[in-house]
């Protein structure tokens, strides 16, 4: 140990964090992450990060840096926030080196490292951008943890004093002391302290956008009244509270909303469209005016560009330019990959004024994806679990978006997506503009819509009740497990060439014996479920949109975001797990105006659901079979009784009260 630097008071050995192109994919570690924080603040004392301990000699990896021509982009950065810079095991470090095609050195000093990037004159700009990302990242989770603190440490101050107080106290007298309160005013004053400083730097938002034009603008109560019950009986209301604002006019025509804007009233006729739909008709003029939107409607409605295209002019209107917004202006959340990738479709088809749009998916290369965003990107649409990675990764922007939208927010909660919701939305600046649109109603969505949306409208086609659409005949079997193969072969041998139908099924088991049953005897099908790769997803609907196969077997990962206007079937060979997701399935038939068939098996197993199937069928003036009436009876009495016994078991169990003789 005489040789340390400790004790003989030598200059602190200087080595270089040096990190490299080539070591991305050989599967070496580098040092970094945790390790790298620690130890390089105290002694100034430096690692090499590359290739681990077989990387060579740092001088080698100094050669392989300087092979790019011209001088190396040098700036400083605090030894402290070196860790946060390089990342866990030198994924950071590595990634923006990937994106940007760039080789950095981190050398560290007493005080402060050392960074130069080799590369272009761009790129150079950019991974600087990039590093400069994770430092804020860092210094908002160390102000963050700081606020934390001292409000842990006035608790930890009010019980030490209170057990002092408590020692002073004589012991042969029992004293309970009640705990001191939490001081509420002054954890709240240092949140919205902190708040402030957080979205401090931000440009204003710029909202209210609509122009009434003058043919709706005269239209008279009795006329909205009129268009809005022949259209689906359309329901607005607003859910602000106290006074409350006036409900805009319905655009029954797109010169109605899109006068100034020819470019997208070009796109819209082009795509064979004549006028709004009834969701979109209601929907722009409140989204224009710059108020939160619950969009509530069936599958197949035209929700998504009920939403997009008013999206596309805030995000043009804005008073800051692309750059200086520094990231993108809009989000789409949505639950599934093929809903995220049907919502890029379709603002690829409507795109307006060159606005770029990325999708952010799982099950993609990352790598690629986090390239996307770097080169520049207005729109982003991703699925939670993929954008959480990127966003805790500080690898995207979310402090520039304006406009947010939650789609089809009732799978979102089905599929255990709100604790990533509630982080990705801890960096979306909270005067944004949000609209959330889901086809069903129920209580969870109502809470969700009180959690992230300010002051909202409501607008609702048709009843807040759940309702399958109307174009759809819904047949009923009731069976048995034993024989669904039998009716299902059947409806097979009934199929006319010209058919197509989706086959839902409750696992991926059965999905792929059934699939392979098929393949044996000849008959084209093809599979969706979550096992299978994302490529062979994308491929299965690929060929089931264009015909090439006209039978699909698939779990409910398909009930939405399959837009596929000509499937004349669903077949239900099992029950979904809740009526909510029976709904969505049907609604993969009978689109944009086309008359459909469900046909749905039921067995005893099936019983809790009876009741709830039969208000469906009921809405839509659809047969209810005798059978499914019988068993939704046998069921209600079957719970009755069990209620019944469980108050009796409660009753016998109390124990008796006895009186005193006394």
């Amino acid at each position: 140990m005489s040789g340390s630097p400790e004790q003989t008071g030598s200059e602190p050995e200087s080595r270089d964090f040096r990190t490299n192109l080539e070591d991305r994919d050989d599967g070496s570690r580098g040092q970094g992450g945790g390790r790298g924080r620690g130890r390089g603040r105290g002694r100034g004392r430096g690692r090499s990060l590359g290739r681990g301990s077989d990387s060579g000699s740092s001088d080698q990896l100094g050669a392989r840096a300087t092979d790019f021509l011209g001088p190396p982009l040098c700036f400083g950065l605090k030894n402290c926030m070196v860790g946060a810079v390089i990342g866990r095991g030198g994924s950071n470090i590595k990634d923006i080196q990937y994106t940007t095609n760039t080789k950095i050195q981190i050398i560290c000093g007493d005080s402060e490292a050392e960074v130069k990037i080799f590369g272009s004159d761009y790129m150079k700009i950019k991974a600087k951008a990039a590093i400069e990302t994770f430092v804020k990242k860092q210094e908002r989770y160390n102000l963050e943890s700081s606020i934390h603190n001292a409000t842990s440490e006035s608790s930890v101050d009010n019980a030490t004093s209170q057990y002092q107080d408590e020692q002073k106290v004589s012991t042969s007298t029992t004293v309970k002391r009640a705990q001191p309160a939490i001081d509420w005013d002054q954890i709240r004053a240092a949140t919205s302290e902190w708040e402030q400083r957080k979205w401090a730097d931000l440009p204003p938002i710029k909202k209210n956008l609509y122009i009434e034009s003058k043919e709706t603008s005269v239209m008279s109560k009795a006329e909205v009244e009129k268009w809005r019950k022949e259209n689906f009986n359309i329901i607005c209301d607003d859910l602000k509270i106290g006074e409350k604002r006036p409900i805009p006019n319905p655009t029954c025509k797109f010169g109605d909303v899109f006068e100034q804007y020819s470019e997208l009233m070009e796109n819209l006729i082009k795509a064979g469209f004549e006028k709004p739909t009834p969701i979109q008709s209601q929907a722009w003029p409140i989204i224009l005016q710059g108020m939160d939107l619950i969009g509530v409607a069936q599958t197949g409605t035209g929700k998504t560009l009920s939403y997009l295209m008013p999206g596309f002019i805030h995000l043009i209107s804005q008073p800051i330019t692309r750059e200086e917004r520094n990231g993108p202006g809009m989000l789409i959340l949505t639950p599934t990959r093929e809903l995220a990738l049907q919502v890029k479709s379709e603002c690829s088809k409507y795109s307006y004024k060159d606005l770029k749009s990325v999708c952010i998916y799982g099950g993609r290369n990352r790598k690629e994806q986090i390239k996307d965003i770097i080169k520049g990107v207005d729109i982003i649409i991703a699925t939670p679990g993929r954008l959480n990675d990127l966003q805790v990764n500080n690898f995207i922007n979310l402090r520039s978006i304006t406009y947010l939208v939650i789609d089809e927010a009732d799978k979102m909660l089905d599929l255990g997506f709100e604790p990533q919701l509630m982080k990705i939305l801890t960096d979306v600046r909270p005067d944004r503009q949000t609209v959330m649109t889901s086809a069903t109603w129920p209580k969870t969505i109502r809470h969700l819509s009180q959690s992230y949306l300010k002051e909202p409208m409501i607008v609702y086609v048709g009843t807040l009740d759940l309702v399958a659409v109307n174009t759809v005949k819904q047949n009923i079997i009731i069976t048995t497990e034993e024989e669904k193969r039998f009716h299902f072969e059947e409806f097979l041998h009934n199929m006319a060439p010209e058919d197509k139908a989706i086959v839902f099924v409750s696992r991926k088991l059965i999905a792929d014996d059934i699939s392979s049953d098929l393949g044996i005897k000849g008959i084209a099908v093809q599979l969706l479920h979550g096992n299978r790769e994302q490529g062979e997803r994308e491929q299965a609907l690929e060929e089931f949109k264009t015909g090439d196969v006209k039978l699909m077997i698939a779990t409910d990962l398909a009930s939405r975001g399959l837009n596929v206007n000509d499937i004349t079937h669903v077949y239900n060979y099992d029950f979904p797990r809740n009526i909510e997701e029976y709904v969505h399935r049907v609604g993969r038939t009978g689109r944009a105006g086309k008359s459909g068939v469900s046909i749905t098996l039921i067995t005893k197993n099936d019983s809790k659901i009876a009741s709830e199937l039969i208000n469906i069928l009921k809405r839509t003036n659809q047969s209810i079979p005798e059978e499914l009436e019988s068993m939704a009876e046998e069921y209600k009495i079957l719970e009755r009784t069990k209620s019944e016994e469980k108050k009796s078991r409660k009753y016998q169990g109390k124990p008796k009260e006895f009186q005193s003789l006394d």
